[in-house]
């Protein structure tokens, strides 16, 4: 009897041990594919509430004024209108170019880095950062556009014969650039398309209407054999393997932008590096954000994305946080100790100058409130906490990527020239492609599943639990 009673007591610790991870972790949580897929697609299709349409039409006001009419006020009346003149010929345009890439550089680490490295907790969210690489890019190329002044002229950048002998000068980063960001942005279009095809296939068969022949074509014929997704998995780890070093170097080169000039605070060789870790810093952030208002604003999105999920994010996010601070930290004792009287004068102004309170709250927002919050489980587990040091990340960040230009570029080895940058219009501007950014998340929120069913159903075959003596452990089954 003693003995039936512990077996009853062994049984009924085991299933509470079983629920407890089933209710923390997705993969081990299945529900029928059928169901997930009634799931991502009522999320997709339910009628827009009056919030949804509230959302739409004031972010596409602020488009319509910031970005069409401020626009079309910088191309009639030139560059003039704006804040950029002698010695700061570089202003918020160049800034929003940065940081939009940095932004961009979210979706590849997330999709291809971990997915290289076989990161589970990767696969419900994946959609959602790479979508934010394709329109981060977007933004990225809309600030460029707004920073040549006569955007038609655009062309003269692209290699071509052509009778005025003009050619791009490839001695030049900014020729990269073009190169860099370009190769960039198809890669990841094609890499965010790969993946949704079979989420496509299955909106194709539970659509009617214009979804149904718009899901169709966009399908491209996909029934779900064998042999298409083995050449699907295929595909995607080509481009997972191929599009990480592409990431890496377009930020390199953006960085050479600034590097390979001769101005003070500029010529630097950490640079590189630097870049791309405030890149993936404030991607992360982003990320963050993203995912907190998804699962906090489409319905059954709270049983995909989970709390682990910003565990995960959190960590990620704390580590680079680390990773930042030693290499913004190490360019700056270099400059501070080996530099010469115009960068240190430009140090002190960053410190000291009119802008100094950015150059503090830049280190707060960026290293202090992370290190003070993320070491928590409990706090970077909760969705809108993280979201908000996501927001502060990001506006830290950009806090830095202004420092870097036109603050930077007020201080240089003529001091009669002099002058601290004021933006104007330039504000407009960037306020349109943010909210351009935003608005491509709400109506792709309606056309396209943000959950790849397909991968979430692929990671709970492979996941389950595991009694090791008197330890329940989460295995992992390789999948081929």
């Amino acid at each position: 009897m003693a003995e039936k009673n512990k077996s009853k007591a062994e049984h009924a610790h085991d299933e509470h041990t079983a629920e407890h991870f089933r209710q923390k972790h997705l993969m081990l949580d299945p529900l029928p594919r059928g169901q997930m897929n009634d799931m991502v697609m009522e999320a997709m299709t339910g009628k827009p509430t009056w919030k949804f349409w509230l959302t739409v039409v004031i972010l596409g006001s602020i488009v319509v004024y910031g970005l069409g009419y401020s626009w079309y006020r910088l191309i009639a009346e030139g560059l003039g209108i704006a804040g950029v003149n002698r010695p700061a010929y570089w202003g918020i345009f160049l800034v929003n170019t940065v940081f939009w890439i940095g932004i961009s550089h979210a979706g590849t680490f997330i999709s291809a880095i971990l997915r290289v490295f076989k990161a589970e907790f990767r696969r419900p969210f994946t959609r959602i950062a790479e979508l934010m690489t394709t329109f981060g890019l977007v933004q990225a190329g809309f600030s460029i556009f707004m920073h040549l002044g006569r955007a038609w002229l655009s062309y003269w950048l692209v290699p071509y014969p052509n009778e005025r002998m003009l050619w791009p000068n490839f001695h030049s980063p900014l020729s990269w650039d073009l190169l860099a960001i370009t190769t960039y942005l198809l890669s990841s279009t094609m890499y965010l398309f790969l993946p949704l095809i079979p989420d496509l296939a299955m909106a194709r068969d539970k659509s009617t209407g214009w979804r149904k022949n718009f899901y169709r074509i966009l399908a491209i014929g996909f029934r779900g054999t064998e042999g298409e997704w083995t050449h699907l998995r295929n595909a995607m780890n080509i481009f997972a393997y191929a599009i990480i070093p592409v990431m890496f170097s377009v930020h390199t080169i953006v960085s050479w932008d600034f590097a390979a000039a001769t101005r003070p605070g500029w010529n630097s060789t950490i640079y590189g590096p630097y870049f791309i870790i405030g890149a993936l810093h404030s991607g992360m952030g982003a990320a963050a954000v993203v995912l907190a208002v998804v699962r906090g604003t489409m319905k059954h999105m709270d049983y995909f994305i989970r709390g682990e999920h910003f565990d995960a994010i959190g960590k990620l996010m704390l580590i680079i946080s680390m990773g930042w601070a030693y290499f913004y930290f190490n360019d700056y004792i270099v400059q501070w100790y080996g530099g010469d009287k115009w960068t240190k004068q430009l140090l002190h102004f960053h410190e000291a100058g009119p802008l100094g309170w950015m150059w503090l709250a830049m280190l707060i927002v960026n290293i202090a409130i992370p290190w003070a919050i993320l070491w928590n489980q409990k706090w970077r587990s909760n969705p809108w906490l993280i979201s908000i040091v996501g927001i502060l990340i990001n506006v830290g960040m950009w806090f830095e990527r202004y420092l870097i230009v036109p603050v930077s570029l007020a201080i240089n080895r003529m001091p009669f020239t002099w002058r601290l940058y004021i933006p104007a219009v330039e504000v407009y501007l960037s306020l349109g492609t943010l909210a351009l950014f935003i608005l491509f998340y709400v109506i792709a929120s309606k056309l396209i599943p943000f959950i790849p069913v397909w991968e979430v159903q692929e990671g709970q075959l492979a996941h389950k639990l595991s009694k090791f003596g008197r330890e329940t452990v989460v295995t992992v089954s390789e999948l081929e």
